[in-house]
């Protein structure tokens, strides 16, 4: 039976540990051996500056949601400032 540990509130294995300590060595690896190629920095330079763009892409993604709640609730007045106006409107003719 595979030992565990915990970790905040998950559980994992101390195996899946290990697998992931491996492929974060390997990909750490991979990524010095690719600023060693012919332009291997300039691709790596290229990668970080798409992350942050995507990064910052995603900041502005998540705001849009506060902005749509944002636009129904000035929907909601402006048809509610229509509505009295029209009464009013017709009150008075």
């Amino acid at each position: 039976m595979p030992q565990t540990t915990k970790t905040s509130d998950t559980t994992t294995s101390a195996g899946e540990k290990d697998f992931m300590t491996r492929l974060a060595d390997a990909g750490e690896d991979a990524l010095h051996r690719l600023t060693e190629l012919p332009g291997g920095q300039k691709a790596v330079a290229a990668f970080n500056d798409l992350r942050n763009r995507v990064d910052e892409l995603a900041k502005k993604v998540r705001g849009i949601d506060a902005l749509e709640v944002r636009v129904t609730k000035l929907e909601k007045e402006l048809a509610a400032l229509k509505k009295s106006r029209r009464a009013s409107e017709s009150a008075d003719g």
